[in-house]
């Protein structure tokens, strides 16, 4: 009978041994269990990566305005994401880049770089990314419709059937030609050769053909200097110390900067407002000769 004590600590002592550690653990208030601290100090050990961290993710994006440049491919560098473009009328070349951002078309169906070839035709929406040229957007057109480009005439000899052109996408100088077999409209679809002045605004479609990027065959006057205009739409910009009205024409859908006159608006013209104005091109630009107020109209 003297041993039973002993026993009874050995057996105590065993029960207490068999208790699941977590059970311990858990009797202790504020602590957590060691898989559940285990899975905390896995997580607080993982780095945290940025989205835009090009090593694991697309950058988005760049911000700003986008450019159209139409042009035959010359070069295309697949390993450094990379093509140059000769522009139509230009001698100049530009190199643009490409990468996962790039949405590629050709003949309207999305496809991928492989989708560009050496001597195809192109439009491309650019973008400044930091100092590189980036292309948004690739249209390849394989069909044989021309090339478009718009601006101002800078000069033009008759004689020699060559004109400049500021154009209105890149504001550099483009010269083309103009031949007998070149197609010359005015404003009312008549033919108006003598419209081909200084000053004057103009749209021209190229030749689609190979050799003849710089022909003219198509060259429609918009505007030649003295021209009267209307423009209906909603004033953008309002700055009477300069006297600049810009409005956004609901004919289509472009925004005109106008010089207007002191004095030459109502109370009611603000920023937003409805307006009707009667312009007259000058050549260097718009200038306002009335400016009425949706109310008045």
């Amino acid at each position: 009978m003297k041993r039973l004590p002993l026993v009874s600590a050995i057996v105590m002592a065993m029960l207490m041994f068999a208790v699941p550690a977590t059970a311990q653990q858990s009797a202790m208030p504020g602590s957590a269990p060691p898989a559940a601290k285990a899975e905390q100090d896995v997580g607080a050990q993982q780095p945290v990566t940025d989205p835009n961290d090009p090593l694991f993710g697309v950058p988005p994006l760049p911000k700003g305005e986008t450019s159209l440049v139409g042009g035959t491919v010359k070069k295309i560098d697949r390993i450094r994401n990379r093509f140059t473009v000769e522009p139509y009328g230009k001698s100049k070349k530009m190199t643009l880049e490409f990468d996962e951002r790039t949405h590629i078309y050709r003949d309207g169906v999305e496809t991928t770089e492989r989708g560009i070839q050496r001597g195809d035709r192109v439009y491309v929406d650019t973008m400044l990314d930091g100092a590189r040229l980036f292309a948004r957007n690739v249209r390849v057109v394989t069909g044989a419709a021309p090339a478009d480009a718009r601006g101002q005439i800078l000069a033009y000899d008759a004689r020699q059937g060559l004109m400049t052109l500021r154009d209105e996408l890149s504001a550099a100088p483009v010269s083309f030609r103009v031949t007998q077999k070149t197609v010359v409209t005015g404003a009312q679809g008549s033919s108006a050769p003598m419209d081909l002045v200084p000053g004057s605004l103009v749209a021209v479609r190229f030749s689609p053909h190979r050799g003849e990027h710089n022909l003219a065959r198509e060259v429609s006057v918009l505007a030649v200097p003295g021209s009267s205009f209307t423009f209906v739409g909603t004033v953008r910009h309002l700055d009477l110390r300069t006297g600049t009205l810009v409005v956004q024409n609901q004919t289509d859908n472009k925004t005109y900067e106008l010089q207007i006159e002191p004095g030459m608006l109502g109370e009611n013209v603000t920023v937003g407002s409805n307006v009707t104005v009667s312009a007259l091109f000058t050549g260097s630009g718009y200038r306002a000769k009335t400016v009425a107020s949706a109310s008045r109209q």
